[in-house]
């Protein structure tokens, strides 16, 4: 038998990628650099460095043939970032099964939605928050800012948000009823 790569191809078949797991790939990137050689000539040099991308499978296609490929999804700095590996290529290092999940798909495509969802709660949530601290700020600081203390147009926002909910407030006639009761009573 003749070996034509330098990949271990039955090491990497027998891992059985499916989606649903979560892995590690050590991929090597092959960086050029420019330089000025002796003879004023420009000399390239190879440096290889290895890059690490972790996270979950969405899909491994064609089995253990030679054109398998498997993605894999990861959040980076917030971003979802997804990479497509061919399994038998020469540039990843390694491939490493951190955890298998039982999954019912074979392709998890709908992670996409389900984390794009997620994170429109979570900003929809940070702004409901934002709202609700606008309201308790104490009265002697929306004082200072009134009177023209210098201010970010983020502080400007908020306090303008803050007078128009007040504004609200004190406008509602019903609630202006109910005081008025009140004070008679006692």
């Amino acid at each position: 038998m003749k070996v034509i790569t330098p990949v271990n191809a039955l090491g990497r078949a027998k891992l059985g990628i499916r989606a649903g797991d979560t892995v590690r790939v050590v991929q090597n990137i092959v960086e050029l650099k420019k330089g000025r050689g002796t003879d004023k000539k420009e000399k390239t040099t190879k440096n290889v460095r290895k890059q690490v991308f972790e996270g979950l499978v969405l899909s491994a296609k064609h089995g253990t043939e030679s054109g398998a490929m498997f993605t894999v999804r990861a959040v980076i700095s917030g971003v979802g970032v997804e990479k497509t590996f061919p399994l038998y290529t020469p540039s990843i290092d390694s491939i490493e099964i951190v955890k298998r999940s039982k999954v019912r798909r074979s392709k998890l495509y709908f992670i996409r939605e389900i984390a794009a969802k997620a994170v429109r709660r979570q900003l929809r949530n940070a702004r409901m928050l934002h709202l609700k601290s606008d309201e308790t700020i104490a009265p002697e600081e929306t004082d200072a800012v009134v009177e023209g203390e210098a201010e970010t147009p983020v502080e400007s926002a908020e306090t303008t948000v803050e007078a128009a909910s007040e504004a609200v407030v004190k406008a509602t006639p019903a609630e202006e009823a109910v005081e008025e009761k009140a004070a008679e009573v006692v």
